[in-house]
């Protein structure tokens, strides 16, 4: 198994409500802490990034399932949600939930749909980030199915 490593450039020349950037090999973006923690808003921040990059691989994790599943979709759609909690100055990011919205091309079958929900739950426990966030993060998938 070869070994890949991504990285980042990170540069915050300022103090805590100040903003700084990062840049990847495809992403480039202003951060700095997000209003909703007393920060200037400025780009984005950690909790959206790690809010995409779970949302991202459990996309990517379901569509890749359903290939090969030989599932035929229209379209798939997603919204997530992450859900910070701030007390007493101690910051958890609790939970993330996950609403895929899948749209297959004829009247789905209760075979097709008990499939399609055991998909979209297998994803959500084989997606790298999901693993990565096990233990201190609860991920949660909740799945619509649509006709199209």
């Amino acid at each position: 198994m070869a070994q890949h490593v991504f990285n980042l450039n990170a540069h915050w020349p300022g103090g805590r409500n100040d903003s700084g950037t990062i840049e990847t090999q495809n992403l480039q973006t202003k951060i700095s802490i997000p209003p909703e923690m007393d920060g200037p808003g400025i780009g984005t921040n950690p909790d959206e990034m790690l809010l995409g990059a779970a949302a991202t691989c459990y996309i990517i994790t379901l569509a890749a399932m359903m290939e090969r599943s030989k599932i035929e979709k229209i379209d798939l759609k997603m919204t997530s949600e992450g859900y910070v909690d701030v007390t007493n100055g101690v910051i958890i990011y609790q939970k993330i939930i996950h609403r895929p919205v899948v749209t297959i091309k004829h009247d789905p079958s209760k075979d097709i749909s008990t499939l399609l929900q055991k998909l979209a739950t297998k994803a959500e426990h084989s997606c790298m980030i999901s693993r990565a966030l096990k233990g201190n993060v609860e991920v949660e998938a909740i799945l619509t199915i649509k006709n199209g």
